[in-house]
């Protein structure tokens, strides 16, 4: 079907280009650059090894340097152990089976660990994910075979084919703590033969209704249910609201936040749990002492000890066939008795569950998620709920190309437009004073969003004023290009002098232990090193910077802070604003302030742009427009 061959060409072109630029990050960079990245780990020691499932050796290492670097190495990930001696021969590759902290434990498909592995420094590389957009290619190819072959109601709905269907005479069962756009979403959810779509602007509890969903679900006798999402975050975030819930969950994989209430419904931990894994500890210390007698007849060894050390390593390989046997038992029992299986989209094809069906699957984030991986659940289920919301940030896509031919559009967004009467909007959220929401739900939401009554009107004290546009027009901040970002320190040093001015507002209402939050957002990576520099400097504000965060957009989706600043930094005489023309960031930008949004920006830049003009006219009927001149003297 044309529908999926397009969709596996423009997956081609993004495996192309992801491949591209990972390979001009790692190939001419050393260790340390490849450290600095996030790309490696190193120094690491190992601390341990044991035999696994298959013929697999298991390697725990632990970076014993640069421990608070930030890094990309997670579970599914192909990594390399190397040392240092000799880089590109003493290397070898496996999986990443365990991420947490700052200990790893990589399975390695081989007898026993070289000897430069006792020899020298260690490190490890993460290795280009071709898995992924393996697991996403053979998804888009059996959907298409389905859809050609026989009747898949489910499949044809999704692609536009189909509309969808509801049971609208079932009886729903009461939902309690949801508002009524919630409870309609579940109703919906119940309802539904095919396909429902909740749609959950920012701080409308998508969360609890997709929970409280699972429970109705679970109470209407629904056996099997997949919830998934693109990240691990939002994975862990959902197992841990449905095990509150007192809902019996597994988690597929490896959770980001390794927490004590998250480990305990890990698979290896239900695992290690279960009453047959006594006689799997026995066995595997039985084989593991099989091969510890065939090392000894490693050196100088002749006929008979040839033979001796074969009979050795055939026994153990006899008794890991049983263990195998055994753990596969125990895993089947523990995906039997779990209500929920929880993982990534990728991860709901993990060798553990990979065969196994579901009655529903529930993608959240559907928003975030590039559609060729959302194919993966879909195909396990017989009916499916997509969440999120598509106008926030949309899926990171490498490919300019495969962002143009459509890549970018997600599976809500075309669910959304295709089939309307699928969807349930929460049209209550529970974050932001009113006024902050107001023009998010006028741009986006057709008006329909209000504010809960207990945050509608909280202010951070009285007669404060919820939204601020400063307008720096005419102040000659102007930006400056460093490489491919945009900075402008005259903006910067501005807000932070603001900023200094507010705290010793704030400072008369409220005591260090309990100050308000403040996210200091800015859409360019220059700029926000630029404002982290000069806040380092300000002395008046260093007992407040542990409440302070300073980030891209991107990394304050899902987030929220009492007090939101944006440094628009774009002022130029030409009106190039790049790509704050990307509305749906500053969507997300504006929505994560509970009781104060401050944004900052040169109006005479900015307002050529349709969405600006609208802002600044908003700002200006709430009495919330100031100049930045007001301020300087």
């Amino acid at each position: 079907m044309q529908y999926f061959q397009d969709l596996l060409a423009l997956l081609d072109i993004e495996q192309v280009e992801d491949r591209l630029q990972y390979q001009k990050l790692t190939e001419k960079s050393g260790v340390q650059e490849r450290r600095a990245n996030g790309l490696s780990w190193y120094p690491v020691a190992i601390r341990g090894t044991e035999l696994t499932k298959g013929d697999y050796v298991q390697v725990e290492v632990e970076r014993t340097t640069h421990q608070d670097v930030s890094h990309i190495l997670r579970f599914g990930m192909p990594a390399a152990l190397f040392s240092n001696h000799d880089p590109k021969e003493s290397r070898i590759e496996g999986i990443i089976s365990h991420q947490s902290g700052n200990k790893l434990k990589i399975n390695f498909r081989i007898d026993e660990l070289p000897d430069w592995a006792s020899d020298g420094k260690l490190g490890v590389d993460v290795l280009f994910d071709d898995n992924s957009y393996n697991e996403m290619r053979s998804a888009l190819k059996t959907a298409d075979k389905r859809i050609e072959n026989s009747n898949e109601t489910l499949l044809q709905v999704l692609v536009g084919e189909k509309e969808p269907t509801f049971h609208t005479e079932t009886i729903f069962p009461a939902v309690p703590h949801l508002n009524t756009s919630q409870t309609k979403a579940v109703h919906q959810i119940l309802a539904a033969n095919e396909l429902a779509i909740v749609h959950g602007p920012p701080g409308t509890g998508k969360t609890t209704t997709i929970v409280q969903a699972v429970k109705a679900l679970i109470q209407k006798g629904v056996k099997k249910i997949l919830v998934t999402a693109p990240s691990n975050t939002a994975v862990d975030l959902l197992t841990e609201k449905m095990a509150e819930q007192k809902i019996s969950v597994l988690r597929i994989g490896n959770p980001a936040r390794v927490t004590e209430r998250l480990l305990a419904h890990t698979m290896d931990n239900q695992m290690a749990e279960h009453n047959s894994m006594k006689d799997v500890k026995r066995l595997k210390k039985q084989a593991q002492e099989f091969k510890s007698m065939a090392h000894k007849y490693k050196r100088n060894f002749g006929r008979a000890e040839q033979q001796q050390r074969k009979l050795l390593f055939d026994e153990a390989y006899k008794i890991m066939k049983e263990v195998e046997r055994s753990e596969q038992y125990v895993m089947d029992d523990v995906i039997t008795r779990a209500q929920v299986i929880t993982a990534t989209l990728v991860g709901a094809n993990h060798y553990s569950v990979r065969n196994q069906q579901y009655d529903i699957a529930i993608i959240d984030e559907a928003g975030q998620a590039l559609e060729p991986s959302c194919w993966i659940p879909i195909l396990k289920a017989k009916k499916v709920v997509l969440a999120g919301d598509h106008c926030q940030l949309p899926p990171t896509i490498k490919s300019q190309e495969a962002a143009k031919g459509g890549l970018i559009k997600t599976l809500l967004e075309k669910g959304v437009e295709k089939h309307p009467e699928a969807v349930s909007l929460l049209e209550e959220q529970y974050r932001m004073h009113e006024h902050i929401m107001q023009f998010s739900s006028s741009i986006f939401y057709s008006n329909k969003l209000k504010a809960n009554i207990n945050v509608a009107s909280r202010l951070l004290f009285p007669n404060d004023m919820p939204l601020q546009f400063i307008d720096t027009a005419g102040c000659g901040f102007d930006e400056k290009l460093e490489g491919t970002s945009s900075t402008n320190p005259e903006e910067a040093a501005f807000l932070i002098k603001h900023l200094e001015q507010l705290v010793t507002e704030l400072n008369a209402h409220y005591p260090l232990d309990s100050f308000p939050s403040i996210g200091i957002i800015a859409p360019y990576k220059q700029q926000i090193l630029v404002i982290k520099e000069q806040l380092e400097h300000v002395p008046e504000l260093a007992p407040y910077l542990h409440r302070i965060t300073v980030n891209t957009v991107d990394s304050f989706q899902g987030q929220e802070r009492d007090i939101i600043y944006i440094s628009m930094t774009r002022s130029n005489s030409e009106g190039e604003i790049g790509f704050l023309s990307d509305i749906r960031r500053m969507n997300v930008a504006m929505t994560r302030a509970k009781m104060k949004l401050i944004v900052i920006g040169d109006s005479a830049t900015l307002a050529q742009f349709k969405f600006y003009e609208k802002f600044v006219t908003y700002a200006q009927s709430i009495d919330g427009y100031k100049s930045a001149w007001e301020y300087m003297g």
